[in-house]
């Protein structure tokens, strides 16, 4: 039976017929309130669109490019983007599922699985890394700038007196690019809808500009195609193959986790599914196939891998080549950088003190975060921005993911109490808001993932060269998916063993203090 304000729509979308009874939990405000159907209007373009403007950006650029620093050749690099797009592609539908189905954001969606409270540990955890992604993305679109002003206004702005180890005129730069995303932010999620929009046909004309002028230097593809591959395809590959696959996996998993917070806007789950499916994979496909050729081309100009476009375009020798091109790359990140790294923490931290942060403050925070952590610290080397970063946050976050898609489709067969979400003392409460078994499932994924971190020989990086915990060395290497299986069936042991726990009866069998009484799986 259903509470008696959930109602079922025919396509299967879940709405409230009142939502006044739960205005007043303070685990309540209008952004993490569930989006009615009647404005779930989002259309295949939409998703599209935003994974355009989420994908065309500086760092996933990069990342491709990094794979031929790091010894790639152009058919591996793209072989590994590929594959772990499609990967991640899994996890990344099925919890989008829920934001379709309640038209809830990620936080919420994690209240029904770690507890009204202990969706905070979730959430932070993600929103921690977005504020550090934000900063990378920040960083390199002010690079971007500094770079560009440099071309118009001559040697003065990029000889400028150093700061901190930096020309004052790049602190500048990183902070007007700042100043720009915080003001788009501050006008709300509509205001960022409109921008991907209207942003998305335009961010790949940057990496077609640089593409193009680097293959006709080069003399087209074949000097490019015919590089040779300086790991080959034996053991030296393979030991670099499977972390970096993680790190292509780990570039997206934070969406992998949070993408409810856009489909809940959505007109139906064909509408979400189609529009990632067709966006996700040829979009990151494009752009690797881009970034993986200029870098090789740049390599065949230059006699080294390049692998961040705002360096290369620098070595271009038509200025106005490079001003179009930086135009559009500083777009593209903009775009980027409000949709994956802004929106979602935006939401995290509003749903740790709903009455106190607003979406827009929210988004604030995330700024500020995003400078402290130093971002070009992250970003300055590829061994430490794939092996260290991105390797380790997405084990960790596997681990949730694991707990999520065993939860809502294993345990609950997606069923969900949704005024139940907002209610203290309901269903959801558990024992003092958190619930036990997902903190233990993600704590075990993220030791399988994480414990065993280590440092590659002949790389600079903060683990030890035989890892944290020595005996977890060989799982580090397939980090995300350790993390990901290990809290999947941890929750699920726990959750069948633990049917009917005392101190949660009143989940199983209780109304919630908002009068819902469903049993949701």
């Amino acid at each position: 039976m259903e509470p008696t304000s959930q109602i079922t729509r025919p396509d299967g979308r879940v709405d409230l017929s009142d939502t006044a009874p739960i205005r007043g939990s303070r685990f309540y405000n209008d952004e993490l309130a569930p989006v009615p159907v009647e404005k779930r209007t989002w259309s295949t373009y939409n998703y599209f669109a935003l994974w355009m403007g989420m994908a065309h950006n500086i760092p996933s650029y990069a990342l491709a490019a990094s794979l031929i620093a790091l010894g790639m050749n152009w058919l591996q690099a793209l072989i590994t983007i590929t594959l772990g797009n499609l990967i991640v592609l899994i996890p990344m539908l099925l919890n989008s599922h829920a934001g379709t189905k309640y038209g809830i954001p990620f936080p919420v969606f994690a209240r029904a699985f770690y507890g009204i409270r202990g969706a905070n540990l979730a959430a932070l955890l993600r929103a921690f890394i977005a504020c550090g992604w934000f900063g990378i993305q920040t960083w390199v679109g002010g690079e971007a700038i500094y770079i560009l002003v440099g071309k118009l206004t001559g040697s003065g702005w990029r000889n400028a007196a150093e700061v901190g180890g930096q020309p004052w005129t790049l602190w500048l730069s990183f902070g007007v690019f700042w100043v720009v995303q915080m003001l788009i932010i501050w006008r709300g999620m509509e205001a960022v809808r409109r921008f991907e929009n209207w942003t998305a046909p335009l961010v790949s004309v940057g990496f077609l500009i640089l593409l193009a002028y680097v293959l006709i230097k080069a003399g087209g593809l074949g000097p490019i195609l015919s590089e040779p591959a300086k790991l080959g395809w034996g053991t030296e590959f393979w030991t670099i193959f499977a972390p970096s696959l993680m790190a292509m996996i780990a570039f997206w998993s934070t969406l992998s986790l949070n993408m409810p917070d856009f489909t809940r806007f959505g007109g139906s789950q064909r509408t979400q599914a189609r529009g990632q499916v067709l966006g996700l994979p040829t979009t990151m496909t494009f752009i690797a196939i881009v970034a993986i050729l200029t870098t090789s081309g740049g390599q065949v100009l230059y006699g080294e891998a390049i692998w961040d476009p705002a360096q290369l375009a620098d070595r271009f020798s038509s200025p106005a080549l490079v001003v179009v091109a930086l135009i559009a790359l500083v777009l593209a990140t903009i775009s980027a950088n409000l949709a994956a790294n802004v929106v979602s923490p935006s939401y995290d931290f509003s749903n740790a003190f709903p009455k106190r942060i607003t979406f827009a403050v929210g988004g604030l925070i995330t700024g500020v975060i995003g400078v402290v952590i130093m971002p070009w610290k992250l970003y300055s080397d590829p061994d430490i921005y794939i092996f260290a970063w991105l390797g380790f946050y997405g084990g960790v976050l596997g681990a949730v993911a694991g707990v999520l898609v065993a939860g809502y489709w294993v345990v609950k067969r997606t069923n969900l109490d949704l005024a139940g979400l907002y209610a203290e003392g309901g269903r959801y409460w558990f024992r003092a808001g958190w619930n036990w078994r997902a903190l233990v499932a993600t704590a075990v994924g993220g030791l399988l993932a994480v414990g065993g971190a280590y440092t590659a020989p002949g790389s600079q990086g903060p683990f030890p060269a035989d890892g944290l915990i020595p005996f977890l060395k060989p799982l580090y290497d397939y980090s995300w998916v350790a993390g990901l299986v290990g809290a999947f069936v941890v929750y699920l042991a726990l959750s069948w063993a633990h049917r009917q726990p005392k101190e949660e009866t009143r989940e199983q069998s209780g109304p919630s203090r908002v009068g819902t009484a469903a049993v949701d799986g």
